[in-house]
């Protein structure tokens, strides 16, 4: 029998943390391959597209891009009797990702940190797997790599914000970091520095999400107030609590100071990637759930959507939300799981945990025909040859609304009719 009376923790990472920084970085470059493939007339639909799988590292002042892909013009360049990257524009790309964050500081800023970029084209094994080969008289692409991906949606957060069917407590870690960087950016809380993090305790009373038990935010600052006054803890506490609780339910702000922590290391002005070396695709859990549902280990950021590791994540999680959304179930967890150079999925896992009110084996037949879970169906549908993908690479990649450019669209819940239809 599952427990319903528990705590349940989650942690989120601003867009200055060391690793959001890399994130951020990688999928700007995707995009400009992805925007670069468009400009030239290349379908978002075709399957002659980018391929690119790109890693970032972060410390001070030195950022460090590797990977391998594979585009066009400009974003690559002959040189002598070679194709290679353009480093100068990758460079740009990076320095434009910090400045944006905020990062001009002595350890770390957009102007004067070293960029080295070292991608170069893809291995011609891995194109010769992935790209697309015809099957039953239709092309399709093979899945970028072997491994497991799971989707999960739930109604818990739905009374506070419609549409998100996330579990709270990394819904709210997201959002309190989300509304102290809206303030930092607007100058009402001017002291504060791009690096943050933030860990949200929710009570759970009948497996009901009635409140928060403990708030932890930890945030980068300058060393001094306007009145030439060191910051203490304290000092940050009181400056950051108004912007902390208006991101909670009312009511769910801890009433002892002891419950909500603030610095609690003392001193945060050293922060960012001076303060620690950061790396793409080290903040998975922070990306998806925040531990409350599986994960199959892969990250996202940086690879382009032919790498399942990515597409599939989101198609899982698109379908496990219109599954929820259409009122099946109050939780959903869906695994899919791929082999390199394979179109179609091994295996599919449906588990409604007790929650649902139809055959878990007629939904794991059901949606596969709803919905074609191999890579080149995933991209279509899904839309996922555009440059959307450096606004996920903080703030989570699910919960969001879809957007009018394209973004988040794995959020949309327009398959709930037809699951409706099939479950009369």
């Amino acid at each position: 029998m599952s427990r319903t009376n528990y705590l349940f923790t989650s942690e989120s990472v601003s867009e200055g943390h060391p690793d959001k920084v890399c994130d951020q970085i990688s999928d700007a470059i995707l995009d400009a391959f992805l925007e670069n493939d468009l400009k030239l007339g290349i379908a978002d639909d075709s399957l002659v597209n980018t391929r690119l799988g790109c890693e970032t590292l972060t410390t001070t002042n030195k950022i460090v891009i590797a990977g391998e892909g594979r585009g066009q013009a400009p974003l690559f360049k002959k040189y002598g009797s070679h194709v290679v990257v353009n480093r100068e524009m990758i460079t740009e790309i990076a320095r434009g990702v910090v400045r944006d964050i905020g990062y001009d500081q002595d350890g770390f800023s957009y102007h004067g940190a070293d960029v080295e970029v070292l991608l170069h084209g893809q291995s011609p094994d891995i194109a010769m797997g992935v790209d697309a080969k015809k099957k039953k008289g239709a092309e399709e692409e093979g899945a970028g790599d072997q491994g497991m991906m799971f989707g999960y949606a739930c109604t818990e957060s739905e009374i506070y914000e419609q549409g998100s069917f996330m579990p709270a407590p990394i819904f709210f870690a997201h959002r309190i970091l989300r509304t102290l960087a809206e303030q930092r950016r607007s100058g009402k809380l001017f002291d504060l520095q791009p690096d943050s993090k933030s860990q949200v305790t929710v009570q759970y009373v009948d497996g009901k999400a009635i409140g928060c038990t403990k708030v932890v935010v930890s945030t980068q600052h300058n060393a001094q107030n306007r009145n030439n006054k060191k910051y203490t803890p304290g000092m940050v506490r009181d400056l950051i609590e108004s912007a902390v609780e208006s991101s909670l339910p009312k009511g769910w702000m801890p009433k002892k100071a002891s419950d909500f922590l603030v610095n609690p290391t003392g001193n945060f002005v050293v922060g960012g990637p001076d303060g620690d070396c950061g790396l793409t695709g080290r903040k998975i859990i922070v990306d998806t759930y925040g531990g409350y549902a599986p994960h199959g280990g892969g990250a996202f950021s940086g690879k382009d959507p032919t790498k399942v590791d990515r597409s599939a994540a989101y198609a899982s999680r698109y379908l496990a939300k219109n599954v929820v959304a259409a009122g099946l179930a109050e939780r959903c967890t869906i695994q899919v799981a791929y082999a390199i150079g394979v179109a179609d999925p091994m295996s599919l896992l449906v588990d409604l945990h007790g929650t649902g009110n139809v055959d878990e084996h007629k939904l794991e037949k059901v949606l596969p025909e709803m919905f074609r879970l191999t890579p080149t169906n995933i991209r279509r549908s899904l839309k996922l040859n555009r440059p959307i993908y450096r606004r996920t690479a903080a703030y989570g990649h699910f919960g969001r609304a879809p957007d009018k450019e394209g973004g988040f669209s794995w959020e949309q819940t327009n398959l709930v009719s037809q699951l409706k239809s099939a479950f009369k």
